[in-house]
């Protein structure tokens, strides 16, 4: 009989869970990213302080739970010397969070780079991708309407997979709720090719 319930319970209360992976260069602001997602969508969750955030060396993880399913994050430094450890978590992941420094032109090229070595993994073929313009708090940056052309010169490598780029403040959680709504709904659609993690199924 506790079988039976145990089962029943699980099957009313289990949520599907995927992997999202936070990526971009170093200072673009994906622990803050990470930080605003946990407190908008995490009842009593207050979040680190923005000033206490420091460059994340190796990564940081955190979850959500968003209707149905739960989304766990692993935020990855972003240090060149970082980067190609990114790798290793690819096959696994159901999702991208690309996190574009939009107030550093000076990098807009490095940080496209890292972009399109990404997306040219064979382990990434198909996996949802997010690219956030973050810092749209700060008035000289770029907007998405010059960020979202030159991410869109990688359309080849991108190919037919869902694909957005939208604007986000991560300090005042300005575009958080839309970006996580989008990539929710997208992981779901993708989850004949990637099936959720389900450890009690293993």
């Amino acid at each position: 009989m506790f079988t039976l319930f145990y089962g029943l319970y699980k099957y009313m209360f289990k949520k599907d869970e995927y992997f999202v992976l936070i990526l971009g260069l170093d200072n673009a602001g994906k622990t803050t990213y990470l930080e605003a997602a946990k407190t908008k969508f995490t009842r009593g969750y207050k979040g680190l302080n923005p000033s206490k955030i420091t460059t994340t060396v190796g990564q940081n993880v955190g979850g959500i739970v968003y209707g149905d399913i739960k989304l766990s994050f692993w935020d990855l430094g972003g240090q060149e010397e970082l980067q190609p450890l990114w790798e290793k978590y690819y096959a696994e992941c159901h999702a991208v969070i690309y996190v574009v420094d939009s107030a550093d032109r000076e990098r807009m090229d490095e940080s496209k780079d890292a972009f399109d070595r990404m997306i040219s993994s064979a382990n990434m073929i198909g996996v949802p991708l997010l690219v956030l313009a973050n810092k749209q708090d700060i008035p000289e940056c770029m907007g998405v309407r010059e960020v979202k052309p030159i991410f869109n010169q990688s359309a080849d490598l991108i190919g037919r997979r869902d694909c957005m780029v939208m604007p986000v403040s991560a300090l005042t959680g300005a575009g958080v709720d839309e970006g996580i709504e989008w990539l929710a709904e997208c992981i779901k659609r993708n989850s004949e090719l990637r099936p959720p993690h389900n450890p009690d199924d293993t």
